[in-house]
């Protein structure tokens, strides 16, 4: 039987729900100001087609918004390895699920250059990144 080594990198995936109506979870992952509160700074408007750049600790990432729904759901590729991060926003009244996808990734084995490592190995930190991003940073953001 054939190894196959090309093995898919699972999408990253973390959802939430916060205790906060939509439309003010939404102006905390919408605007430039607000993801910089959480995330990372940027200089991101919800336009599709704009271009941007979020400044990583591996220097700025080259981004694009794909997909702006207000404000139920913002896409957004980002750097130059085929990533996609969405936010999707669910309504529950005076609460909001919050779900965030980080997909996109290349083969387990496969380089990822900046970081000069395997795709499985970034993909296994930054979803340990993200589940302190979205748990603790955005929940302080939006419920604080």
């Amino acid at each position: 039987m054939e190894q196959n080594n090309q093995q898919t990198v699972e999408d990253i995936k973390q959802t939430i729900v916060f205790d906060a109506p939509i439309q003010k979870v939404w102006e905390k992952v919408s605007t430039a100001e607000a993801i910089s509160a959480w995330f990372m700074p940027n200089d991101f408007q919800p336009v599709v087609g704009h271009e941007f750049h979020i400044q990583s600790p591996f220097g700025p990432s080259p981004c694009k918004v794909l997909e702006v729904e207000a404000p139920h759901r913002l896409s957004f590729a980002w750097d130059t390895d085929g990533w996609v991060v969405s936010f999707l926003l669910k309504d529950l009244g005076d609460k909001t699920e919050f779900t965030l996808i980080h997909g996109g990734w290349k083969a387990a084995d496969e380089i990822i250059e900046k970081a000069n490592a395997k795709s499985a190995m970034i993909r296994e930190k930054m979803n340990q990144g993200w589940v302190g991003i979205v748990h603790e940073r955005l929940k302080k953001v939006v419920e604080g």
